[in-house]
């Protein structure tokens, strides 16, 4: 099959990339809207040191603090709005997976004032998304160097995505400093999502060429990573730095490839059961390693010598995954799998094998 690659972000690796590179904020505008969440930016140092950035270029700014984890389309909207009041000419994105998401809708509709909230999902609007700029704060979802945004749908309370080249930041501050005032269960789950990125997009039939080797560099440092977080109660502060350039490597696995179906059923248990993200995946991991070895068998020999004995990653990635106190009946499995009865998601018939909405509702029903 042909082969596509597709990188617009101009990224800005290693320390102080903030402080050494603050010209490149000038070239987006003289005033921003700052998204963050309550506390991790101002925790992190990043919104210090951007702040510090900001000001040496004279550029001013105005700070919404109101975005959650797996953000809400309604606060999106209104972060848009905020960027239209203070005549923002770029928004810059302080936090995780959420806010750095979160960034990409709020530009589309700091742009668009007709577009009413649940439009974003019809992806049409007259004007292009103001410029965004990110800096990460956590190693997990790549999404410094993704087109896509999982938003939550404030009307039926699950995770829906939009996605395309406007969703692209223009520019991304990668400094995994900013990752170390993380607390170790955030670390674990965030360090699941990337090793989810990684592993999923590795066995979609476009992990090929160039993009392959991005999936071969993390992948086997995610695994040493999330060996080691299996084996402390502390984190290492050795592991920040591989932790985070390699959820990188993986966005980018993630942003040709995409993920397969542990990221849609992991929905579930997010939606339903308060799960964080990452580990909602990881709880798939073993029924799709499994058909990864029945139905991609070249790859997975090769994701065994790139990882460990197969019931050893499995070991690891289920001791790192709390789900105590969940139980799905067949009945509930049977109700939570009516979603894709209709439209069949990509990441099932990307996945080795396919999956089948009946095949979803048995992986579920295994919780």
């Amino acid at each position: 099959m042909s082969e596509q690659v597709y990188m617009p972000v101009k990224c800005v690796w290693g320390d102080n990339a903030v402080a050494e590179n603050s010209a490149l904020f000038a070239e987006l505008g003289k005033k921003c809207l700052i998204v963050t969440g309550k506390s991790g930016a101002k925790l992190s140092g990043a919104l210090g040191d951007a702040v510090s950035a900001l000001d040496s270029q004279g550029i001013s700014y105005t700070l919404f603090d109101g975005i959650s984890e797996n953000p809400l389309v309604s606060s999106c909207f209104s972060a848009g709005c905020a960027a239209r009041e203070c005549k923002a000419e770029f928004i810059l994105g302080i936090g995780g997976g959420s806010v750095l998401d979160a960034c990409k809708a709020i530009a589309i509709y700091a742009s668009n004032p007709g577009l009413a909230p649940m439009d974003i999902y019809l992806r049409e609007y007259s004007s292009k998304p103001l410029p965004v700029a990110l800096i990460g704060t956590t190693a997990g979802t790549g999404s410094e160097v993704t087109s896509v945004a999982v938003l939550t749908n404030d009307e039926t309370g699950r995770k829906k995505s939009i996605s395309g080249a406007d969703c692209y930041a223009a520019i991304s501050f990668c400094d995994p400093k900013y990752t170390c005032s993380l607390p170790r269960k955030s670390t674990v789950s965030t360090a699941l999502d990337a090793f989810a990125h990684a592993v999923e997009g590795f066995f979609t039939p476009k992990c090929n060429g160039i993009v392959r080797l991005y999936a071969e560099k993390c992948i086997p440092e995610l695994y040493r990573c999330l060996k080691s977080l299996s084996e402390s109660d502390s984190v290492d502060p050795e592991l920040r730095k591989p932790l985070y350039y390699s959820s990188i490597y993986a966005g980018l696995v993630i942003n040709t490839c995409g993920t397969a179906f542990p990221h849609p059923l992991g929905y579930v248990l997010t939606e339903n059961y308060g799960v964080p993200h990452g580990e909602a995946c990881a709880a798939f991991f073993a029924p799709f390693i499994d058909r990864c070895a029945a139905f991609a068998s070249e790859k997975f020999a090769d994701f065994v010598k790139m990882t460990d004995d197969i019931g050893a990653v499995k070991a690891v990635v289920a001791s790192l995954t709390d789900l105590s106190g969940i139980s799905i009946s067949k009945d509930a499995a049977e109700k939570y799998a009516l979603r894709w009865q209709s439209v069949i998601p990509k990441n099932f018939t990307a996945s080795p094998g396919g999956l089948t909405q009946r095949e979803a509702a048995d992986i579920l029903a295994e919780i």
